[in-house]
This record gives structure tokens, sequence and C-alpha cells, in this order.
């Protein structure tokens, strides 16, 4: 899975997201998880958005490599912090798959996406989109 690296700055209700290889892609939210999630919305909208334009597709830099950037090491300094923000494409085309799973974890599971009136592949669709851009 591709993943972008993302400058998070901002403070308690106001968090804004930038990332320093894709100029003019950026996210806000009140809280760093929510601006984590618009961020991954964002990155996945702006990169499609640049393919259906026919524009090259800058490869993610390494960490590293950012932390070099002068733009990027003045944000840290002043209390910016760095985040991976994974590039989840949505196909629209579901693909069957058989996962194990602990018989009481499916069951609460299942019990939680009938009081959300999901079916399961949604619910753990849902769980899925709200952990990966979580995930560093």
């Amino acid at each position: 899975m591709t993943r972008y690296i993302a400058l998070i700055d901002g403070k308690k209700g106001a968090y804004g997201i930038a990332f320093p290889d894709l100029p003019g892609c950026t996210a806000m939210g009140a809280t760093i998880e929510t601006a984590l999630a618009h961020a991954a919305e964002s990155l996945r909208d702006w990169i499609e958005g640049a393919e259906e334009a026919g524009e090259t597709i800058p490869a993610p830099h390494a960490l590293e490599v950012l932390r070099r950037d002068p733009e990027v090491a003045a944000a840290l300094t002043q209390g910016a912090a760095l985040a991976s923000v994974p590039l989840i494409r949505e196909t629209g085309r579901p693909t069957k798959a058989n996962l194990s799973l602990d018989s009481g974890i499916l069951r609460a599971i299942d019990e939680e996406a009938v009081r959300r009136g999901l079916t399961r592949s949604n619910f753990v669709e849902l769980l899925a989109k709200e952990t990966l851009p979580k995930m560093g």
C-alpha cells in the first residue's frame, strides 16, 4: 500500500494537514484523528483528480528525505508533526474475502452491524476506512 507523509499542524479544535509531496492536497479536522481521516480522503481525491487530468503523480518521498526539506524542517521546529497516510482507493467493485475470526469477535461484529443497520461486510469495511488512516 502506498503511503504519503503528511504534515500535521494546529491546536486543539483546529488541525490542518498538508502533504509536502502533493502541492495543494490538504485536510482539516477538529481532532487529529478526524484530520487524518479527512487527509486519507483528500489524498485519494487529489491522486484521482491528477490522474484524470493526465498529470504525473509524484512518488512519495521517504520520511528521512522530507525531514531534510527546509520547509518541513521549519514546520517541525514550530511544533508540527509528521504522519504516514495510506492511499486507499475505492474501486466500487466488491471482492469476496474469506476471513477467520474468533467466534466472540465475530458475534460482536454482527451485533454492532445490526445495531447500525449494516451488513457484516459494510461494517468491516467501515472499520477499515476508519482505522487504516490512523495506522502509521
